[in-house]
């Protein structure tokens, strides 16, 4: 599935053309956030440590998967910022910026001498991100805000998985993303009251913790009204029946929703239990989800008489909500993800292709685009420094002084 000239055009410009960021951060959210701006055009400095973003490391089979996947549209710029010359280097191309991400614990940016008042008055029309785990105050800002602590006290955890088991922490990185995606959003958000209401740059504080806990439904209200905690209930939902993860005859799995009163009905005539219909277990959604062992049991029944492939194609003609439980071979192969280019086979030197997400979402008018792979650490030295007046000879130094690293063969 090569990549077609709308996926990879080095002269695409996207919607967010002139717009450079100038990117701190480390590890998943703000690569996150950075990429999104970057796939729609925004030219992104990834400023770096000597040893790389973290995300260098998170390797398969020799490959940084992670790094090339979520630093595609990105320059590196490799500093060494506990050097005070790094650091002035830093504020020579803050006015160059229009949005500023880091990811320090609190406090850390201020003592390396950029704190927020710093940078607004380099560049009064700053938006800067700052990327915490807790925020920059509270009680915790000064803890370590990995994902998996965010995911455990977040409340994600504790309703998440079986209510025989343990609590489920998610396979993937979900707080990171959550709050990359919240974080890009916030950076137009603020960029909008810079550039048509005339307003000044601001801070934006973003924890991991506020993002995720926003999309958990309404678990405080519900607690207040009811004084009951989410249980655990698998792939059960506490709001609808049926609604589940069902085996078919051949192993596999398929997903099916009755989540509307007419759905639960068509599911249940389609199976040949219309009888049910009129059942004082399941006249109701209410009465579904007090029966929904019983449920459950008679339409598993009945999906385990068939494979993965003959429910799907049942349940469609019967115009009921089912989907299968793909793994990733079957993505690879499915028409729709290929017709619709879901996954994107871009170019690469250690593995010939490297599938990756498509640019999401998609602007029908100034669409986003896969324009360049992810940077060599420090590939794009000398062109960023070059833009400051740092000739051959003042390069030169920085390097013997290890204020600026050069490795560009670092994938």
């Amino acid at each position: 599935m090569p990549l077609k000239k709308r996926d990879y055009d080095s002269g695409a410009r996207g919607p967010l053309h002139g717009i450079r960021v100038l990117d701190l951060s480390r590890l998943f959210a703000g690569n996150v956030l950075t990429q999104i701006l970057g796939d729609f055009g925004a030219e992104i400095i990834k400023v770096e440590p000597p040893e790389g973003d973290t995300l260098r490391a998170w390797q398969t089979n020799g490959v940084s998967t992670h790094w090339k996947i979520y630093s595609r549209n990105k320059q590196s710029l490799a500093l060494d910022l506990r050097k005070p010359e790094a650091i002035e280097l830093i504020r020579k191309l803050v006015p160059t910026a229009t949005l500023f991400i880091e990811s320090f614990r609190p406090g850390v940016l201020e003592k390396m001498g950029l704190a927020p008042d710093v940078l607004l008055k380099l560049n009064p029309k700053l938006v800067i991100t700052r990327i915490s785990g807790w925020g920059q105050d509270g009680p915790y800002s000064q803890r370590p805000g990995f994902g998996t602590v965010i995911e455990g006290m977040s409340g994600f955890a504790s309703f998440n998985g079986f209510a025989d088991r343990e609590p489920v922490l998610p396979p993937m990185y979900l707080a990171d993303g959550v709050a990359g995606l919240y974080g890009a959003s916030a950076a137009m958000i603020a960029l909008r009251e810079v550039e048509r209401n005339g307003g000044r740059g601001q801070v934006i504080d973003l924890p991991l913790l506020d993002p995720l806990f926003a999309i958990l439904s309404p678990q405080a209200a519900n607690y207040r009204l009811t004084g009951k905690i989410k249980l655990r209930t698998g792939s059960r939902s506490t709001n609808s029946a049926p609604r589940n993860v069902y085996q078919c005859r051949d192993g596999k799995y398929v997903a099916v929703s009755g989540s509307t009163q007419g759905m639960a009905e068509r599911l249940l005539r389609a199976i040949g239990r219309a009888d049910l219909n009129d059942d004082p277990r399941f006249r109701t959604n209410a009465d579904r989800l007090k029966h929904a062992d019983e449920l459950d049991a008679i339409i598993g029944a009945f999906i385990a008489r068939h494979t993965q492939a003959e429910n799907v194609t049942f349940f469609e003609k019967a115009e009921v909500t089912v989907g299968p439980i793909y793994d990733v071979s079957q993505i690879l192969e499915d028409s729709h993800f290929i017709q619709r280019e879901i996954v994107a086979d871009y170019p690469d030197a250690e593995t010939t292709t490297l599938p990756m997400h498509h640019v999401v979402p998609r602007l029908a008018g100034t669409p986003g685009s896969i324009r360049s792979r992810a940077p060599g650490l420090g590939e794009h030295n000398r062109p960023i420094l070059a833009e400051l007046g740092i000739d051959d000879s003042a390069y030169a130094r920085l390097i013997a002084a290890g204020v600026v690293i050069e490795a560009a063969g670092k994938k």
